[in-house]
């Protein structure tokens, strides 16, 4: 245990990179965005696609809060679990 908790500590471990597995409805969820992403941005004025840049910024930081918030309640239902598992039945 002293190995993990060190390794988090000194930032090693790091869920949202070690992350890589992508489903198939995942990769075909994506190509369809891209494809439509780009025939949009075709689509647009010069001015129009800057407004669609910081639209796209946005989406990715409400996409990075989320899923921060999502590792900790998950984090967090883990040891509730784990918890409950060590503790005598009532």
């Amino acid at each position: 245990m002293r190995n993990l908790l060190e390794e988090l500590w000194y930032g090693n471990i790091c869920p949202q990179e070690a992350y890589t597995k992508r489903s198939v409805e995942e990769r075909t969820a994506l190509r369809l965005m891209d494809k439509n992403r780009t025939k949009l941005s075709e689509a647009l004025t010069d001015s129009q696609n800057e407004l669609l840049k910081k639209y796209d910024d946005s989406v990715i930081e409400l996409n990075c809060i989320l899923e921060r918030e999502l590792f900790i309640y998950a984090f967090r239902l883990g040891g509730k679990f784990m918890l409950e598992c060590l503790s005598e039945e009532s």
